[in-house]
């Protein structure tokens, strides 16, 4: 029998809500110009754009990582939803190395739309995760449900209309929804994911992503900042591979119901 929502999950739902309202009824935002104006255009042996290219093959890596201690786990070890959960993080992870490297061997519009689909698996596997782990498993599958489905949405709405907004809002909006999750203590059974890693991991990211001419001339022309950007953001999965073992250590602090 389903329990009706508790306080948390309704915040979440209110949350979701708002975040749908804002991306649907928000002013139309542009994409920056130049966009596609990566500091390293260097080939090596052929391969264009060579550096950006292969910096991805760290997402495939932990990705590929993941999926084989997920199935080292003994049955029933995650749980069912934080098992579903990071399998879907894991395996968009190598989806993501594929299509961000299929974006950068020609970088242009066409190429960014396949790499932003290729980011929503991984994207709605960790924000589930995270929201199983500080509200409820059932929490964490209606968030991973909702990016899987508007997360596409964003991308095509952005092809169609070049309104960057409700692309903006899912990234946004996701990475503020794990900074206040983190603000809560884990629920029974959950993982204690470290999210503050996360966020972490993840705001180096975005700095080197809006740093990438300046990183590279700093570096007189060794790495760029895009480069960077990319093994910064897969090492955003280390805290997340960190926690798989065989089963999820009972917390002192974890004293709270779960409820499904």
């Amino acid at each position: 029998m389903q329990h009706p929502p508790n306080p948390a999950e309704t915040g979440l739902l209110a949350a979701l809500a708002v975040a749908l309202a804002i991306a649907c009824f928000g002013p139309s935002v542009a994409q920056f110009d130049h966009y596609h104006a990566f500091a390293d255009q260097r080939h090596l042996l052929g391969l264009p754009c060579a550096l950006d290219v292969l910096s991805n093959l760290p997402f495939a890596l932990f990705g590929g990582w993941g999926l084989l201690r997920l199935v080292a786990c003994d049955a029933g070890q995650p749980t069912g939803t934080q098992r579903a959960l990071a399998t879907l993080f894991f395996a968009g992870l190598m989806l993501a190395a594929l299509c961000s490297a299929w974006y950068h061997l020609r970088p242009d519009d066409a190429g960014l739309a396949i790499d932003r689909l290729g980011m929503v698996g991984a994207f709605a596997g960790l924000l589930g995760l995270a929201a199983a782990d500080r509200i409820s498993r059932r929490a964490g599958l209606w968030t991973a449900t909702a990016v899987l489905a508007l997360g596409p949405v964003s991308v095509l709405v952005w092809a169609t209309s070049a309104n960057l907004l409700p692309w903006s809002v899912l990234q946004g909006g996701g990475m503020l929804l794990i900074v206040l999750l983190a603000l809560r203590k884990p629920v029974v059974g959950a993982w204690g994911m470290p999210l503050a890693a996360v966020i972490g991991w993840y705001a180096l990211a975005k700095a080197l992503e809006l740093g990438d001419h300046p990183v590279f001339d700093l570096t007189q022309g060794l790495v760029s900042g895009h480069t960077l950007k990319h093994v910064a953001a897969a090492l955003a999965a280390w805290p997340v591979m960190s926690l798989m073992h065989n089963g999820a250590q009972t917390r002192p602090w974890q004293h709270r119901a779960v409820r499904a």
